[in-house]
């Protein structure tokens, strides 16, 4: 979530249109990364998302009350993707960046189905265990056929006082997961970044202002921003293009809107 919230408001800040989609639905943190709790608008069948960091975002969070958590099984997960996707209005975005829960679980299948021409960028940490289960997330394109954009490793290393460097996690996480989903995908898949564990970056999710805006020369900053330039150039817009979604649907019971 910290790299979603990043990535996305380092993207806006180079003029992109950008919207964050909060698809973690039992473990929604975007509006508090974002620092908004501003709710979406209904305007006749569509639902405006609110604005923070010049980031259009929507979150279940947006539809609950206080800290309550959502309790719902696969088919209500998919029909809230779904409602996200279609009865959102967007406009003409060249970026929208899904907040995914980790795993290959009900939310990581219904994207496949609902944006099949999405890319996944796959996120881990040094650790062995992790970047198994990272390895593993990555590897659903085979099955879903959709491309690897990318590897990021996050909590790399501590910097110290003495300027030396401490590597909690291990090393190598990230850089194996991109050779094992290289030789896995049959296509090169980059190890994009690797993220320094700095207490900046945990500060600004908590008060709400992304460290690339925040202290946007600190070293996560500075990686994040580095990351963010790679996607940058990718630069696309979503206007015309068919995500496969009925967008003309009656409501329906259980509708969050």
């Amino acid at each position: 979530s910290s790299i979603t919230v990043n990535l996305a408001t380092a993207l806006a800040e180079r003029g992109l249109s950008v919207g964050v989609l909060d698809a973690d639905i039992y473990g929604h943190s975007v509006p508090r990364m974002l620092g908004s709790d501003a709710k979406p608008t209904q305007v006749e069948r569509m639902i405006v998302p609110p604005v923070s960091h010049d980031v259009k975002f929507i979150s279940i969070g947006q539809f609950t009350d206080g800290n309550t958590p959502v309790t719902w099984r696969g088919p209500m997960l998919h029909r809230a993707l779904q409602q996200f996707l279609a009865d959102v209005y967007w406009g003409d975005l060249d970026v929208l960046l899904l907040d995914l829960p980790p795993g290959t679980g009900d939310v990581a299948i219904s994207i496949a189905q609902l944006i099949p021409g999405a890319e996944i960028l796959v996120i881990t940490t040094p650790q062995q265990a992790a970047a198994e289960v990272a390895e593993r997330a990555g590897a659903i394109a085979l099955q879903t056929r959709q491309k690897i954009l990318g590897v990021v490793e996050n909590m790399s290393w501590m910097e110290l006082p003495d300027g030396s460097r401490m590597e909690p996690f291990g090393s190598g996480g990230g850089q194996k997961v991109a050779d094992r989903l290289t030789r896995a995908v049959g296509a090169p898949v980059k190890l994009l970044g690797q993220l320094p564990l700095e207490p900046l970056l945990r500060e600004g999710g908590d008060a709400g202002t992304p460290v690339v805006l925040a202290h946007p020369e600190s070293a996560s900053g500075s990686a994040l921003r580095a990351v963010a330039d790679q996607l940058a150039v990718r630069r696309r817009g979503l206007a015309g293009m068919s995500l496969g979604i009925d967008t003309t649907r009656r409501a329906e019971p259980g509708n969050l809107l």
